[in-house]
């Protein structure tokens, strides 16, 4: 191209040509016809020209198609397959258009400049601007979907005006194949009647039979209508497969086979409950399936009841509103306690690790874990920050005690002493982002979990040992079963019987919340080893001025929706007195639910407690937050508290609307 170019955009003579006719009217109403057919042929001669200059302009502009394609000036017309426009990119107005283009977006060639976005709506030019070759997104016309690629274009002369040349693929048979493939996609469920053992317990063949087919029969209804794959794998176990294009109207309904499952009941008026564990996006059927037996293991970490769907990269979750039933097996716990005692004696050295600002019952676990080390002859050591934590008189009478000398080190301290034998074993927590240290946990190859927190989508992993039962009360009572089996009375010290005492006191809320049988169990084995109740009740008291300042939070609570307590407070606090705070907020009437927030540096801390319907952990889990049905907390990162505010009403208001 050469300067000759810039001609092409001159100023629409049809401004003028409109000038000369009103002027030529104007002279024959005022009776000078001598001037009026003067400037007739001038206008005749002005329109003429401007008719000359669009031939020379189309032509012009034809050649600079020619010569984008590297087409010969003797080719003749621009014949192409696919819609063209060629485009002013200074103010997106069309310069020329083939016909394909005219066809699908209704453009005609006028006297007056058109803009792009008349005929394609949405679309700007920036991309080809910057350099870009494909605009990022596709564009619908005429009921066919394109994608839009494009070159910029400049005369010689740097100071000319830039144009852009669009090319309009139409990709719709393509989008339309490949959409069929993402619908026809197969997804892998999984369908486990996770109270099965509970409903067929001490019933008859008979009875079993009958309550078998009832369940089928509910099952085998519910995914009819997905004309999909179902088979019966075990008595409590289904495989189902159907296509991906269903999937969506599941999640909608909430998968209500959730629900309608409930209508089951044995004899006794236990009602069914299942899980569904849900593998999509996987590369085959066996990747979808593993996806599938992951998220069934999510669902029952979490309490069961509930539809867990595992893609490539996330966890979703569907219902889970319901209180979880007890479904420990003492088999599993002395399993456990066996594994765990030959691991640490295979190790070189034992380090014990709960979450940061680790709490009694983060103490009271890795105290019960560190006399099953001293048990095998194995040194422990407790990583902890005994600067930050909310156990700090407890602490400071474990110090005391000749065996707890120097148990307690630093993450930086345990990363520069581990090696490759060592082992790491992580109490009340099962979230890598919340362990007292991230870096040691990265480091030490084998670790073991034990917590009682329902399972989150981030959760550590591998292991090679996992005591997870989001049923139990504390993670304390889970260490207690595991004691049982690997000490005897002689070998627990009563600090460490104290100490997990005093962690089942904190999250039972001195045994009032989340208690079973089995916690019972564990009290009573606790106090038999020793453990004083006056001094655990000791440990859990505060001094008199943490006493107002948690009557200041309840104070600043406000009601919502008649049963929720939420304080938003303005200034910070501890964990443990916000943890307080909203333990009290409880035994007020008609509250069955309490929220604390306050802010810590750039983030907001939440602490909140149930003791109704309402599933704190899965209020708090949009917000980051874990936990379980009746405790949970959450960390929202670099927020304002009333941002923080804003967003926990509205994981609440979804979690009651939906």
């Amino acid at each position: 191209m050469n300067k000759k170019l810039e001609k092409a955009f001159w100023p629409g003579l049809w401004v003028y040509f409109a000038a000369m006719v009103l002027f030529v009217i104007g002279a024959v109403i005022f009776g000078n016809y001598t001037l009026a057919a003067a400037e007739a042929g001038i206008a005749a001669a002005l329109g003429a020209f401007y008719i000359v200059c669009r031939i020379r302009r189309h032509k012009l502009l034809q050649n600079v198609v020619k010569d984008a394609f590297n087409l010969p000036e003797n080719a003749g017309g621009v014949d192409t397959p696919f819609p063209m426009v060629l485009v002013r990119l200074g103010d997106e107005s069309i310069l020329w258009a083939n016909e394909q283009f005219c066809s699908i977006t209704g453009y005609q060639d006028r006297y007056l400049e058109q803009r792009l976005t008349s005929f394609v709506p949405n679309v700007t030019l920036d991309w080809l601007v910057s350099g870009k070759s494909e605009y990022s997104y596709d564009v619908t016309l005429s009921g066919r979907r394109y994608r839009i690629y494009g070159s910029a274009l400049r005369a010689d002369d740097p100071d000319s005006t830039m144009m852009g040349m669009l090319y309009f693929s139409d990709l719709t048979e393509l989008y339309q194949v490949r959409d069929e493939y993402v619908r026809s996609r197969p997804v892998v469920s999984i369908i486990l009647v996770d109270n099965y053992e509970e409903l067929t317990k001490n019933l008859p063949e008979g009875a079993i039979s009958s309550l078998n087919a009832r369940i089928n029969d509910v099952i085998s209804k519910w995914t009819e209508d997905f004309h999909g794959l179902l088979r019966k794998l075990e008595r409590n176990r289904f495989l189902f497969v159907f296509e991906k294009r269903d999937l969506k109207r599941a999640m909608d309904e909430k998968f209500s086979l959730l629900e309608e499952i409930h209508e089951v009941e044995n004899p006794t008026g236990l009602a069914a409950s299942i899980s569904i564990g849900i593998g999509v996006d996987g590369v085959n059927f066996e990747e979808s399936y593993d996806f599938a037996a992951l998220s069934i293991e999510m669902s029952l970490s979490r309490g069961g009841d509930q539809a867990v769907i595992k893609d490539r990269y996330n966890f979703s979750f569907y219902g889970g509103r319901a209180m979880e039933a007890d479904r420990r097996s003492k088999v599993k716990s002395r399993v456990t306690s066996n594994s765990m005692m030959e691991l640490i004696g295979q190790s070189s050295q034992v380090f014990i690790m709960g979450h940061s600002n680790a709490d009694l019952d983060a103490i009271g676990a890795a105290m019960g874990i560190s006399c099953m080390c001293r048990k095998k002859g194995k040194k422990a050591y407790i990583v902890l920050d005994t600067q930050n934590n909310a156990a700090q008189n407890l602490i400071e009478e474990i110090q005391q005690i000749p065996e707890y000398s120097q148990v307690f080190i630093s993450g930086q301290d345990a990363l520069l002493q581990c090696d490759n034998h060592s082992v790491l074993i992580v109490v009340d927590t099962n979230r890598p982002d919340q362990v007292e240290c991230r870096p040691l946990l990265e480091t030490i190859s084998r670790v073991c979990v034990v917590d009682h927190h329902r399972r989150a989508a981030d959760y550590i992993d591998p292991v090679v040992l996992n005591l997870h039962e989001p049923y139990a009360s504390s993670a304390s009572e889970l260490v207690t079963e595991l004691l049982q089996y690997a000490v005897e009375k002689k070998d627990v010290l009563p600090i460490e019987s104290k100490s997990l005492l005093a962690g089942i006191f904190l999250d039972t809320k001195s045994f009032n919340v989340r208690t079973g049988e089995r916690t019972f169990e564990a009290a009573a084995v606790l106090r038999q080893w020793g453990a004083d109740t006056v001094e655990v009740k000791k440990l859990l008291q505060s001094d008199f001025q943490d006493t107002m300042a948690k009557y200041q939070i309840i104070k600043a609570a406000r009601l919502y929706r008649q049963e929720l307590a939420v304080a938003a407070l303005n200034t910070t606090t501890s964990r443990a007195l916000a943890a307080q705070a909203a333990d009290e907020l409880l035994n007020i009437s008609g509250i069955t639910a309490s929220f604390v927030l306050y802010p810590d540096a750039e983030d907001v801390y939440i602490s909140a407690r149930s003791i109704g319907d309402a599933n704190v952990q899965m209020i708090l889990e949009p917000l980051g937050g874990g936990g379980n049905t009746a405790t949970a907390g959450a960390r929202v990162r670099n927020t304002t508290v009333k941002d923080a505010l804003d967003a926990l009403i509205e994981s609440i208001n979804q979690f009651y609307e939906t």
